[in-house]
C-alpha cells in the first residue's frame, strides 16, 4: 500500500493524471459532433468518435441498432475468473437538446478554466470520463468483475428507445455509475423526481372570423381554459410541479382557430403523487367547457424517481472515500431533473447518479464545464469500481 492505495489502484490513479489533455482532445471532438435527439445521423456518429476510442483501447464492442433514434453502445470490460460476473455499469447518454448545426454556431472552447459548447457537461465530459476509466482498467486491471460502459441515444427525450436496454442491463447488474454532471461545490445526486411528459390536443370548428364568427368553435379558447386548471395542479408541498412548456394551433389570424395543443410537464417525487397528478391531468385534457369542442390527452415520454435506498446509500459512501482518496471532498442532495439512473434504481439495482465532471447550465447557451475537475472526478469513479470488491454492497 502507497498512501491508502494499494498497486493497482496507484497505477490506475496516476495513469489518469497524465490524461488531461488527451481527455480534453476527445471532448473537443465528441462536442463538435451534432447530436440532438432527434438527428439520428447526428447521434450516430457522436457514438462513432467513442467507438473509436474503445476499439484503439482494445475494449469489445457491441451495438442495439434502432431504426428512428440513435443506437446504444456496449464497450465490455470483461473479468473471466471473477466470481461475480453481474457487470457494473458506467452509464451516460451521448444525446443533447440542441437544434443541427449548434456546434458549427459554437464549437467547444475554452475560457477561464470553464469548457463551454453544446452538451459539455450534460453530457459528453461524462462520457469521456467513463472512457478514460475504462481504459484505465483495461490497462492496470484492479476492477472486482466485468465493467460496461453503456451509451444511449435519447436521454434527453425519455429514452424511448434506450430504455428496454438499460433495464434489461440493470436487472443483470451489480451496481450503476450514471455520469450526469456534479454540481458546482461538488454534489451529487442522493434522489430525484420522476417526470411524465404528456400532451393534450384540442379540435374545435374553423369559420371566417369576421364574416362567420358565430359558426366558429375556438380551440385555442378551450386550450386557453385549460391552462390555468393545469397548472394549480402543482403541489409544492408534495414535491409536485406541473408545467405548460409547450403550446400551438390556429390556421390563420382571420380564422377561428380549428385546433390547438399543449405540451405538460409533470414532476413529482412518489409513484402515488404522480398516478394523482396524470388522472387530474387527463380529466382536465379530455373534457372541454366550450360547447362543440372536443379534446384528448396522452403520454409521450416518462422518467421515474431516483429513490434512496440502503445499497445506493452504501454506494455513496464508496464513492465519498474514493473522491477523498483523489483530492476532493463530495456531498449529495435531491433534484427535481429527471434522469436514466430512475429506470436502473427501479430494477433494484444500486445505483448513484451525477458521478460526472463538475458543469452547469445545461440545455443553455451558457453550459459550462468546470475544466480541472475532470480527472479527479476520473480517478474517484475508478477507485470506486475497483473497491466494489471490498463487499461494501450486499451481494445479490
Amino acid at each position: 500500500m502507497l498512501n491508502g492505495l494499494n498497486e493497482n489502484e496507484r497505477q490506475v490513479k496516476d495513469w489518469l493524471a497524465t490524461q488531461h489533455e488527451a481527455m480534453l482532445e476527445l471532448l473537443c471532438e465528441l462536442v463538435n459532433t451534432d447530436s440532438g435527439s432527434y438527428d439520428k445521423p447526428g447521434v450516430d456518429a457522436s457514438g462513432e468518435v467513442l467507438k473509436r476510442y474503445f476499439t484503439t483501447e482494445g475494449l469489445t464492442l457491441e451495438t442495439v441498432p434502432q431504426s428512428l433514434y440513435g443506437e446504444q453502445i456496449r464497450a465490455m470490460l470483461d473479468h473471466p475468473t471473477s466470481n461475480d460476473r453481474r457487470p457494473i455499469i458506467l452509464m451516460g447518454h451521448r444525446d443533447t437538446v440542441f437544434p443541427k448545426g449548434e456546434p458549427q454556431r459554437r464549437p467547444f472552447r475554452i475560457e477561464n478554466g470553464r469548457g463551454y459548447g453544446p452538451g459539455v457537461c450534460d453530457m459528453k465530459a461524462g462520457l469521456v470520463m467513463n472512457a478514460f476509466v475504462l481504459a484505465a482498467l483495461k490497462r492496470f486491471g484492479g476492477h472486482p468483475g466485468p465493467v460496461l460502459a453503456l451509451i444511449t441515444s435519447d436521454e434527453e427525450i425519455a429514452s424511448p428507445s434506450s430504455r428496454p436496454v438499460i433495464e434489461s442491463e440493470a436487472r443483470a447488474a451489480r451496481a450503476v455509475f450514471n455520469a450526469e454532471p456534479s454540481r458546482v461545490g461538488r454534489k451529487i445526486t442522493s434522489g430525484r423526481k420522476g417526470g411524465v411528459f404528456s400532451r393534450c390536443e384540442v379540435i374545435g370548428k374553423a369559420a371566417h372570423s369576421g364574416a362567420n364568427f358565430k359558426d366558429g368553435i375556438s380551440a385555442i379558447e378551450e386550450l386557453a381554459r385549460k391552462i390555468p386548471k393545469f397548472h394549480k395542479i402543482t403541489d409544492l408541498a408534495r414535491g409536485t410541479t406541473v408545467n405548460v412548456g409547450l403550446i400551438g394551433g390556429g390556421q390563420t389570424v382571420n380564422t377561428v382557430a380549428p385546433s390547438a395543443w399543449c405540451e405538460i410537464d409533470l414532476r413529482y417525487v412518489k409513484r402515488k403523487d404522480r398516478d394523482d397528478a396524470v388522472a387530474a391531468i387527463r380529466e382536465i385534457a379530455e373534457n372541454c367547457t366550450l360547447p362543440g369542442a372536443t379534446s384528448s390527452f396522452s403520454i409521450k415520454g416518462e422518467f421515474l424517481p431516483l429513490e434512496q435506498t440502503p445499497e445506493a446509500k452504501a454506494l455513496f459512501d464508496l464513492y465519498r472515500a474514493a473522491a477523498s482518496d483523489s483530492g476532493f471532498s463530495v456531498s449529495a442532495e435531491f433534484t427535481g431533473g429527471c434522469a436514466d439512473s430512475g429506470f436502473t434504481a427501479a430494477q433494484g439495482c444500486p445505483t448513484l447518479c451525477s458521478v460526472g465532471p463538475v458543469g452547469g447550465k445545461a440545455h443553455t447557451p451558457d453550459e459550462f464545464l468546470e475544466i480541472d475537475t475532470m480527472v479527479p472526478c476520473a480517478q474517484a469513479l475508478a477507485l470506486s469500481v475497483m473497491r466494489l470488491k471490498e463487499g461494501v454492497l450486499p451481494p445479490g
